[in-house]
């Protein structure tokens, strides 16, 4: 009996196994390599070798791939869109303009033109500057303006063509309510007394009602003087008073004229009713010359060939031609193809109304 009870030393697990029961000889062994095999496979699994490395591997190349994949087509995208739009945008970004009046709704827009388009806009009315005979909307007279303007059709160029799309894109007005644009050419001492730009006579809306908008392009730098200034301009007080301004510029709240730079002009207040503190005009070129562009936009679309006819029927100016290529002119078909500058609107008075047949 004695020998029977095992000694401490032979209760290690070993010996007891092998010496009470010999097929746990095998269970160990199995339990140690499954052990064994576990430990190795989560070592690998935690530092990124054998197969989850290969796992990682696979689905970081993949997903690069894709990112590859979908940037290349995203690329692919912006190269279309770019060409079927960089005509009409290139250049425009809504966040360059800023407002600097509320009373009249006033906003000027930093380099909204090219030197290459002012330059195109003055090449263009360099042969086509006449005396502009401009007639004030209340007191029907026409000293009021001293400088020469032409008048451009935008169906002829495609340059003026992109320029009228920025201006839609900006104003949100749209591009069939604008007359044709025009050129006007200051030299020293000439200017444009201040006027307002909407009628104020029903009867002389004759097309597209009244004017809601006026876009002034300087396509010219001027070295002093020729300030756009609004004498009713709620803010007229707050610009500083400096030998940089002109006499006239300090009679209201002036904006100085910067070549690329545009200005928005809105006639009438958000109900639609004339605005009088939109009156605004030209000050006296000082030193050099100034040249802008000026587009009007109406509140519904605007016909020029509706607008001369209606000028024709209630006109009582004689009916002349001002220039002597009028005939030529008309032969060829610029009554037709540029009836603003041949035939007139309202406040302009065509430079070759006898030829256009419209009196």
């Amino acid at each position: 009996v004695k020998d029977s009870i095992p000694r401490p030393s032979t209760l290690l697990l070993g010996q007891v196994a092998t010496r009470h029961n010999p097929l746990a000889v095998g269970a160990l062994c199995f339990y140690f390599v499954v052990f064994v095999f576990v430990s190795v496979f989560i070592f690998r699994s935690s530092s990124g070798y054998g197969i989850g490395r290969r796992k990682s591997s696979s689905s970081s190349s993949s997903s690069r791939n894709r990112r590859v994949e979908l940037k290349t087509k995203e690329a692919k995208s912006n190269i279309s869109l770019n060409l079927n739009t960089s005509r009409l945008t290139f250049g425009f970004d809504p966040s360059k303009a800023k407002q600097l009046s509320w009373h009249p709704r006033v906003f000027l827009y930093e380099g909204f033109l090219s030197d290459e388009e002012c330059d195109h806009l003055v090449s263009l009315a360099h042969d086509k500057l006449e005396k502009s005979l401009v007639r004030d909307n209340v007191t029907s007279s026409s000293s009021i303006h001293t400088g020469t303007r032409a008048i451009v059709t935008i169906v002829r160029d495609d340059i003026i063509s992109e320029i009228e799309e920025r201006i839609s894109l900006w104003t949100f007005l749209p591009r069939e309510n604008g007359e044709d644009m025009q050129i006007l050419h200051y030299g020293v001492n000439e200017s444009y007394e201040p006027h307002f730009d909407y009628y104020r006579d029903n009867s002389e809306v004759v097309s597209g009602e009244n004017r809601i908008a006026t876009i002034l392009l300087y396509l010219s730098d001027v070295s002093h003087g020729g300030e756009t200034v609004f004498p009713n301009s709620e803010v007229k007080n707050t610009q500083q008073k400096d030998e940089t301004r002109s006499e006239c510029a300090v009679t209201g709240y002036a904006v100085n004229i910067v070549k690329g730079n545009a200005l928005l002009v809105f006639n009438l207040n958000l109900d639609a009713t004339p605005d009088e503190r939109s009156l605004h005009g030209s000050c006296k070129v000082l030193d050099g010359e100034k040249w802008i562009a000026t587009k009007y936009i109406h509140v519904g679309a605007f016909s020029a060939t509706n607008a001369t006819k209606s000028l024709a029927a209630s006109s009582d100016v004689e009916c002349t031609d001002e220039d002597d290529n009028c005939p030529r002119w008309a032969a060829i078909g610029e009554c037709q193809r540029n009836p603003v500058f041949m035939a007139g609107t309202p406040d302009y008075y065509g430079a070759c109304r006898k030829s256009c047949h419209i009196c």
